[in-house]
């Protein structure tokens, strides 16, 4: 194949979807990745309707198991672009918050991208090429009430990030991270109007990001034109957080 391959996880709606769809009209092979058969095919579907080539798979990011599942069936075809954008939440105060809520989202969110990242950089090392994109959060720098767990794994991935980029870098694999303020997308047009007015105000472009512009972001760190950028977080808030 001669298309460069690139793996966007989460990839059936929102920042995800805009990401494979980006990739693709980039002219990349993409394959994205849900949890589901309806997540699958909602990919597939898009990537029909844009002309792109690429294809779905299924991947629970809380399983090792189905990591290595992903990987192994990648033989051959092994991405160069890694894009971890995958995520879950489990919302609740810090002093009511579950043992199973704190592990779920830390297992997924941080740990998911640990074993995703680790099951393809070979590849990339051997080859001497590589573009890990990770996908965090404004929360991860600012905090949020009722996201200690969300908050901390997103803070992690930073950590974890700048720490990959210092192994791998001589290696010709650049790590990133870019971290989305709030994103148009169907989990905030749920929100209260009052919480939407609240958002606005700590926002200085006074509106919510479009999940198109978060994915030209990942596009530019994928790009040759960023080959000299590694272990940074790019963050597209429209100014929330400074």
């Amino acid at each position: 194949m001669n298309k460069k391959v690139a793996l966007v996880t989460g990839a059936s709606r929102g920042i995800g979807a805009a990401i494979a769809s980006q990739l693709g009209k980039d002219g990349m092979y993409v394959i994205g990745t849900a949890t589901a058969k309806k997540g699958t095919d909602m990919i597939a579907e898009s990537f029909s309707r844009q002309s792109i080539e690429g294809m779905s798979a299924i991947l629970d990011l809380g399983s090792i198991d189905s990591i290595k599942v992903l990987a192994k069936n990648l033989e051959g075809q092994s991405p160069g672009i890694l894009v971890n954008n995958a995520g879950i939440t489990r919302d609740n105060l810090s002093i009511r918050m579950k043992p199973e809520e704190w592990e779920e989202v830390i297992k997924t969110n941080l740990s998911g991208i640990f074993y995703m990242t680790q099951s393809f950089l070979k590849t990339m090392i051997k080859a001497r090429y590589g573009r890990i994109i990770n996908i965090t959060s404004v929360v991860g720098f600012t905090g949020n009430p009722g996201q200690a767990n969300y908050a901390s794994a997103k803070a992690g991935i930073v950590g974890f990030s700048k720490s990959l980029a210092r192994e791998v870098g001589s290696r010709g694999v650049t790590v990133n991270c870019v971290a989305p303020g709030f994103i148009d997308t169907d989990m905030t047009r749920d929100l209260a109007d009052t919480q939407k007015a609240q958002i606005m105000g700590q926002i200085p472009l006074q509106r919510l990001g479009e999940a198109s512009e978060v994915a030209k972001t990942v596009s530019f760190l994928a790009s040759e034109g960023a080959n000299y950028i590694t272990g940074e977080t790019i963050h597209v808030n429209g100014g929330m957080h400074m």
